[in-house]
């Protein structure tokens, strides 16, 4: 066992003597060393709950003979950091968690891993940790929030935080009063969890239940149901089963099981930040993972379940409607069946007998949404390496759209010319230097987003940017545009007023422009000068990769 080289020897006398002011006794020596990486912390509403689930993980790991080390890593709410320079650190987040992972496992030897994660970079961070280091690893997730509630005209309606971005919008545009926003504000989060919509959190564990690294149930399960601990317990029991077999990351995230993560996303139409997340977990587990293919996958795979944003019901509806493992039976046809799972058999076992419980929320394969799946990437002149949607969320009036750019160069400036309306219908709003390098972090544009939709200018106004959008955005917002302005790319050289063209179902968006044109208003630019001199902001710029390749750091 790799813990043995702590452990075992007489020159580990001294590595006894630390374990044991630990509380570690003689005959534990002889056990596996479990370490539990846990996200907990008090600022986040979808982790302030897992240090008692690691309660339920550590006792699954005694019982199953194994001896858990607790250890934590840092996370980012992405609502919290949005619309100011936290934000900037949201993404980058991403490769500290999993950079702090490596160390931390490395430095201490431990024999397997149980991943207690929730919320947007935290998932694939650790996930991404995981594939790195290779050892037998396990993951449960805080679960959901549930969605809250409001009564209206006599009827109770469910609210989530997108509620209240959107609300700020119908404010500004004067159709709702400040005091209704605050009630709304008031209601929208009942508690722990994370946030109750198919937003980039709930996206990304239901992927890793997909992805074979999680247990039936991750992604679903309330966050205060008692399910939720109970899966963290059998999750701790099944560590020491899967370090018996050495199944190990690698094993699991195969292209295959990467393939079918992109099914479960297609049908669920996740968030569009699980498209730059699975491709740096591909990275970090060495599969060659393309943007066409996940277009390839798009156009065969039906979109069966419009959670919130794209529709009303919440995640609590789809695990009542029969979870991920429901979605993936229906979608049976579209896997690659014979991927290994953390449950030691192939998922079409773990998935076999499930059924769907409720019709509304998961579609039959003969009744999809839409043929198609909820995101599409986008090909052209002004996004040559990709850019990608959430068609799922987008008004079928937007699906198709041309019209003049009105060019911001940050985030800031477009939300103030929105609020100050400025922005009119038909309009392509144009928010660029907020990529990878050009932000830094590529910020996520859900207050720009939130306010178009409250505004009622969603089925209106086309958004594009190389930043990033919330898994909460709806509308035609075309995000990860590669590449991106700093480097650059051809957003680089739109100006007010050129014409910008969008096909979301034929896969394609242009600026047009002759190449001439294009080459010419690119050579004239200055290069760009960064943002931030220093810090760890300027180590992310001088280091990260574009959206296209996940944003990744550099080899």
């Amino acid at each position: 066992m790799r813990s043995h080289s702590v452990t075992k020897g007489i020159e580990r006398a001294g590595h006894r003597a630390l374990f044991r002011a630990l509380g570690v006794k003689t005959k534990d020596f002889d056990k596996p060393f479990i370490g539990v990486i846990n996200s907990f912390n008090e600022i986040v509403p979808g982790h302030m709950h897992l240090n008692k689930l690691a309660e339920d993980v550590k006792k699954g790991i005694r019982d199953a003979g194994g001896y858990p080390f607790e250890v934590n890593t840092i996370a980012v709410c992405d609502g919290i950091a949005m619309n100011h320079e936290g934000m900037k650190y949201s993404l980058p987040s991403r490769e500290l968690i999993a950079d702090s992972v490596e160390t931390t496992v490395k430095a201490h030897a431990f024999d397997a891993l149980v991943f207690i994660t929730n919320c947007d970079k935290i998932i694939p961070g650790m996930l991404m940790a995981a594939a790195r280091l290779n050892i037998p690893s396990i993951f449960v997730s805080g679960g959901p929030m549930l969605a809250g509630q409001l009564e209206k005209n006599g009827k109770i309606q469910k609210i989530d935080l997108n509620s209240v971005f959107l609300a700020v919008g119908k404010v500004v545009k004067g159709e709702m009063t400040e005091s209704e926003l605050c009630t709304i504000e008031e209601n929208a989060c009942p508690g722990c969890g994370s946030c109750a919509g198919m937003f980039t959190a709930n996206t990304m564990n239901c992927l890793t239940e997909a992805l074979g690294m999680a247990l039936p149930g991750n992604g679903t399960i309330p966050a205060v149901d008692p399910r939720r601990k109970d899966l963290a317990y059998q999750a701790g029991k099944q560590i020491l089963s899967i370090l018996s077999q050495n199944i190990v990351p690698k094993d699991i995230i195969t292209k295959d099981s990467i393939y079918n993560a992109f099914v479960a996303d297609m049908g669920l139409g996740g968030s569009t930040n699980s498209v730059l997340h699975m491709l740096a977990i591909a990275h970090e587990a060495g599969v060659d993972f393309s943007l066409d293919t996940i277009n390839h996958i798009s156009q065969k795979v039906p979109h069966i379940a419009k959670i919130s944003p794209s529709g009303e019901p919440r995640i609590e509806d789809l695990d009542a409607a029969g979870g991920i493992s429901a979605v993936l039976q229906t979608l049976s046809g579209f896997l690659k069946k014979n991927t290994k799972t953390v449950l030691g058999k192939p998922l079409d076992e773990v998935i076999k007998g499930a059924t769907i419980k409720d019709e509304t929320v998961i579609h039959p394969l003969g009744n999809p949404y839409s043929a198609t799946g909820g995101l599409t990437i986008l090909f052209g002149n002004l996004s040559p390496d990709g850019c990608v949607v959430k068609s799922a969320a987008v008004d079928p009036e937007m699906l198709v759209h041309k019209g003049p750019a009105k060019v911001f160069d940050s985030e800031e400036i477009a939300t103030k010319a929105i609020m100050q309306g400025k922005v009119k219908k038909g309009d392509v709003v144009v928010i660029r230097y907020e990529g990878p390098k050009g932000g830094p972090g590529m910020r996520e544009m859900l207050t720009p987003t939130s306010l178009l939709s409250g505004m009622g200018m969603d089925k209106e106004v086309a958004l594009i940017t190389d930043g990033r959008f919330s898994g909460a955005t709806r509308g035609a917002a075309i995000g990860h545009v590669s590449p991106e302005a700093a480097s650059g790319g051809p957003i680089a050289a739109i100006r007010d007023g050129d014409i910008i063209s969008i096909d979301i179902p034929a896969h394609k968006i242009e600026l047009e422009l002759s190449a001439s044109e294009i080459n010419k208003r690119l050579s004239s630019l200055r290069s760009f000068e960064p943002r931030i001199k220093k810090g760890y902001l300027k180590r992310y710029i001088e280091n990260v990769t574009s959206a296209s390749t996940g944003a990744v750091f550099i080899d």
